[in-house]
């Protein structure tokens, strides 16, 4: 594969994450949808689009899923809906994300790794960043959609830690989309959503499910054997920033100062905590088998 064209995917994957946070986020705001129904459309409509990549590849390829699995992919999708209802895109991008590699992180040190020292100074950074953003104040984010999106951010890093030598990374990850449809629409059920109502709101579910994330991950998956493992890590702290920029153009958000600090020392400590990893084994344990 030419550079251009890894360059060229691996772009094109960080815009498709950082959209589903817009997506989900401008979908909410004009309440023509609610977080449940969202979370089913977005579900199913990433299955189908799975689906219909894993036909047209062809070719045999391992892996179907679990429930386990689809079970964790359900509880974030399901968290990253609700917390959207009261989060900026921003925001919601950057606690998800912190989230996620504070589970991976956490799964490679207690599976015994040991972090250099300043892989010790980038954790703490990353933290203090977390718990700035989140202390009480007029610029804080509102608490109960912050404690839904950090539990999205735990689910999609355990899923991904599951996800790891499960097979074929497409067709694992279209088996996971199939089996959490009927869970969401349990969901539905139980919060008497209505989810059949073919307006704004929909199209926006289904751009997430089917686009920002069905064909997000297949241009992920795509470009991923290409990358270094430290290019994979790092090239993802693009995502809450792309969501920020996206947030303010699209969205008419705007850009605290906490929000600006929080996202410096978060994505910073982050940064070196994955770049401080001398050994290239190591590494895989911090980055993500799959992305948001």
């Amino acid at each position: 594969m030419s550079i251009a064209r890894i360059i060229a995917l691996t772009s094109l994957a960080m815009i498709a994450f950082a959209a589903n946070s817009l997506l989900c986020r401008a979908a909410l705001q004009h309440g023509s949808i609610d977080a449940a129904g969202f979370t089913t459309i977005r579900l199913a409509s990433g299955a189908l689009m799975l689906w219909l990549v894993v036909r047209l590849r062809g070719g045999t390829h391992t892996g179907r899923g679990n429930w386990q699995s689809a079970l964790a992919l359900f509880v974030y999708a399901a968290g990253f809906s609700f917390a959207y209802g009261s989060l900026p895109a921003a925001t919601g991008a950057l606690l998800l994300f912190g989230a996620v590699q504070a589970t991976m992180i956490g799964h490679g040190v207690w599976s015994g790794e040991r972090l250099v020292r300043l892989q010790f100074v980038g954790l703490l950074l990353a933290l203090g960043g977390l718990v700035g953003l989140l202390l009480p104040g007029l610029s804080a984010p509102p608490l109960y959609g912050s404690v839904l999106m950090l539990g999205a951010g735990v689910a999609w890093g355990a899923y991904s830690l599951r996800g790891k030598g499960a097979g074929d990374p497409i067709q694992v990850t279209a088996g996971n989309f199939l089996r959490a449809v009927p869970i969401a629409i349990v969901l539905n059920a139980i919060m008497l959503s209505g989810t059949c109502a073919v307006n704004a709101g929909f199209w926006y579910a289904v751009s997430s499910g089917a686009f920002a994330s069905g064909i997000g991950y297949a241009i992920w998956y795509t470009a991923l054997p290409a990358l270094k493992a430290t290019h994979a890590a790092t090239v993802q702290l693009s995502v809450p920033v792309i969501a920020a920029l996206g947030g303010i153009v699209f969205l008419g958000e705007t850009m605290t100062l906490r929000l600006l600090l929080a996202s410096v020392s978060i994505l910073g400590g982050i940064a070196l905590v994955i770049l401080e990893k001398q050994n290239a084994e190591g590494v895989q344990h911090f980055v993500p088998a799959n992305r948001l």
